[in-house]
This record gives structure tokens, C-alpha cells and sequence, in this order.
């Protein structure tokens, strides 16, 4: 019945994607945006220089560069979250993979996408457009695949869904593939704080930031520990450093969620936001989940819908292997986001596309160019050869040594220290 279901989903997402634009080619960014795109210097391959090439596509900057001895494969770079500002900007691959990328013959793309804001529908369909327009403006690829980090794994996680068959393996870092469940966490993380403290203030009011959220802290400064415990479970479980992360991330978290009157999906997520299935643990002293106000979604349809919208549910569907990288500290997507999408890959069967690997790092996107650059060549060896590479279980956090296997112990600096040696 699971493989039905898993056969019934895929046909219904195969005939319900969005296709690329063809008649309108969307050479000028959208009303209110502009695009700050200067030009790349091409890199150097072999003493050769690359071709870069740089434009507007629906309605989007992007940059192509393909190095002197393309491979006939393409590397689609899907960027994070920009804020709500008006002027769209594209992203060079991180972590070395611009350079790393270029050696190994790949040619790669990036889109700026044709909006800011939290809004994966521009990401998707901007990133698949720009993938067609390099058939034209270079040769079609033999292979496309993607990389990208935080919202951009949002992206690319629905993007395998909504083109089934396109895109040939995916490398998302530090991601949103938990959809939906973030902003969850982000609401959650408030409301047990009001738990706790008993400081109740929800519906948030126009002065939370300002007058509720420096009550709670006060409150919270005597004792803690318990609020503690529920954001370790409510981002991942108990793992090395929980307790670091949680002083590393506090101030940031305390601030991320307000009053906000924007019926905007993309500029106000909290929108999606529920807790009402949420269970808090632990639940003592202080009987959270008997005490935390329960809120639904406000936009109920929104967050129900399989559509692609701004904020789209990631059923776990992946249709092309998977490897995916997450810090087991970081406490803005959470490493939870594995988790979820580890659970949803198992309930359609799909945990054979999807390997996952910890890295003991508590800020967001903190990745060496070896974790990055390791789990590419792992990828494609994957796609060429069939051979699944080795990865972490996500749902073992408890372990000392969590995310010490493919954690690169060269690295230093950043948050690498708050770990104990492996």
C-alpha cells in the first residue's frame, strides 16, 4: 500500500509541476526589484580561463561559467535566505565548489532568483528555467545537479519533487528540508518560553520584542534548565554541545518572531506556523504541554496544500540521490530538519536516495571545504557508479562521538571548539 501511495504521489507531482516559462522570457526583474549583478572575473582551469556569461532570466540575474574542458555536466547553485530587501543579488558556489567544480569539468549556474523574501516557488522555478536556458545559450547537459544551503535546500528538496527525472543527485547544506516544521520550531521556541516563565503573550502584541521578550529572559535567568532541555528536543534531541548551541543561538532566537500583520506567505512564514501536534519534553517541573497555548496555522490552506507556493510542503519524495550535510549545533535550521526529512523519506520508502551526514559545528552553514567538497565527490561517485555512500543516522544524537565520522578535524576556528575532540 506504501509503494501505491509512493507510485500515486509521484504521478500526481510529475503532472502538477510547474513549467518553465517559454513565452515570456522575463529579461527585466519584477516591479519593485532590481538586480545587482557585476561582472565575475572567470576563474583559471589549467592555465586556461573559463567562460563566464551573466544576464536577466525570468525575471532573475544569474551566472553561468563553464571551464575550457566542460564535462557535459551542469551544477545548479540554489542560494539561502536574503531578507526582504529589494535588490537581488546571485551567489559564486561556497565552500570551495566554484573551484572544485571547474577542475573537475563541471559547469555550474546560479540564480538570484526573481524575488527575496522566504519564497522557494522563485527558487524552484527560477533554478529550473536558468538550467533550460544553458541548453541554449551553452549545450544541453548530460546530467544536471544541485547544491545549495539553508533556504536553498528548501529549494532543492522540492525541486527534486516538482521534476521528477531532471535533476540527477543533490547536495543540500545546512537546509530547510523540513518545510513547514521551522517556522514550527521558530513559534514553538517562543510559546514554551511563555510556558515556562508563565509570562503568556500570544497572540504576539505590537511591543513583544520590546516589552514581553526581555520579561521572559529575566525570567528565564534564574532557571533555565528546564527551557533548555525542550529547545534541545525541539531541535534535534539531546547531542555534543546542545548546551553551547543554546548559548550560542538564544539572543538570535529570542528575536526572529513578532507581531506582524503581512498576509504575505513569503514575508511573514509565521503564517504556516502550528504547534497544535507538538509534544514538549520534558515535561516537568512545569507541565508544558498541558500549559502552552496551542496555536493553528494561520493560513491553514497554505500550509495543507501540495502546491508549489512560497513556503511548499516536502512530502519525501526525492527522485535522485541525496547527500545531505547539517551542523549538529546549529539552532536556525535546526539539525531537526534532518530528521523530519529522514522520516518522511521513510514513510514513502525513499531512505535509499538520502544520506545524511552530522558535522560537529554550531553556526549556520559552518562547513570546511573538505565536508563539502568530500560529500560532492561522494554524490557523483553515487550517480555514476550506483554505489551508496556512508552517512550518519540522524535519529542517534545521544551518542558522545555524534558527528565525529565525517566532521573534518583539520578545521579550526568558528564554533568548532565548543565540541570535545573526537
Amino acid at each position: 500500500m506504501r509503494r501505491l501511495l509512493s507510485v500515486a504521489l509521484s504521478f500526481l507531482l510529475v503532472f502538477t509541476a510547474t513549467q518553465p516559462a517559454s513565452a515570456d522570457r522575463g529579461g527585466q526583474p519584477l516591479p519593485g526589484y532590481t538586480i545587482a549583478n557585476p561582472p565575475l572575473a572567470p576563474a583559471t582551469v589549467g592555465g586556461r580561463p573559463t567562460r563566464v556569461l551573466q544576464g536577466v532570466h525570468s525575471h532573475a540575474g544569474y551566472v553561468i561559467e563553464v571551464p575550457p574542458r566542460w564535462n557535459g555536466r551542469l551544477a545548479m547553485w540554489a542560494h539561502g535566505y536574503r531578507g526582504t530587501g529589494k535588490v537581488l543579488t546571485v551567489d559564486t558556489p561556497s565552500y570551495g565548489l566554484r573551484q572544485q567544480w571547474l577542475d573537475e569539468g563541471y559547469a555550474w549556474a546560479a540564480s538570484s532568483y526573481y524575488s527575496n523574501a522566504y519564497d522557494v516557488r522563485a527558487g524552484v522555478t527560477t533554478t529550473r528555467e536558468l538550467a533550460t536556458l544553458f541548453g541554449r545559450l551553452v549545450q544541453r547537459p548530460d546530467k544536471v545537479f544541485l547544491a545549495g544551503v539553508s533556504m536553498g535546500g528548501h529549494v532543492i528538496a522540492r525541486s527534486l519533487e516538482q521534476y521528477p527525472g531532471f535533476y540527477a543527485g543533490a547536495l543540500p547544506m545546512c537546509g530547510v528540508v523540513g518545510d513547514h516544521e521551522l517556522f514550527d520550531y521558530f513559534l514553538s521556541f517562543h510559546l514554551a518560553a511563555q510556558a515556562v516563565t508563565g509570562i503568556r503573550a500570544h497572540p504576539f502584541p505590537a511591543d513583544y520584542q520590546t516589552a514581553v521578550v526581555p520579561r521572559i529572559r529575566q525570567a528565564l535567568a534564574g532557571d533555565d534548565e528546564q527551557f533548555r532541555a525542550v529547545v534541545a528536543e525541539l531541535s534535534g534531541g539531546a547531542r555534543p554541545a546542545s548546551d553551547a548551541a543554546h548559548v550560542y543561538w538564544q539572543d538570535f532566537l529570542f528575536g526572529l518572531v513578532g507581531a506582524s500583520t503581512s498576509t504575505n506567505l513569503a514575508e511573514n512564514p509565521q503564517l504556516v506556523a502550528s504547534n497544535l501536534s507538538t509534544r514538549y519534553r520534558p515535561n516537568s517541573p512545569v507541565d508544558v504541554n498541558g500549559t502552552v497555548d496551542r496555536v493553528r496555522a494561520a493560513n491553514p490552506v497554505a500550509r495543507a496544500t501540495w502546491a508549489l507556493t512560497e513556503i511548499p510542503a516536502v512530502q519525501g519524495l526525492p527522485t535522485a540521490p541525496v547527500v545531505s550535510l547539517h551542523g549538529i549545533g546549529d539552532m536556525f535550521v535546526p539539525f531537526k530538519m534532518e530528521q523530519h526529512y529522514r522520516d518522511d523519506t521513510a514513510r514513502f520508502g525513499r531512505t535509499g536516495l538520502l544520506v545524511q551526514r552530522a558535522i560537529r559545528t554550531v553556526d549556520h552553514c559552518e562547513f570546511s571545504p573538505a565536508e563539502a567538497g568530500d560529500a560532492w565527490r561522494d554524490l557523483t561517485t553515487w550517480v555514476d557508479r550506483g554505489k551508496r555512500p556512508a552517512g550518519d543516522d540522524v535519529r542517534k544524537t545521544d551518542d558522545p562521538r555524534f558527528g565525529c565520522r565525517f566532521s573534518d578535524r583539520t578545521a579550526t576556528g568558528g564554533t568548532r571548539a565548543l565540541f570535545p575532540a573526537c
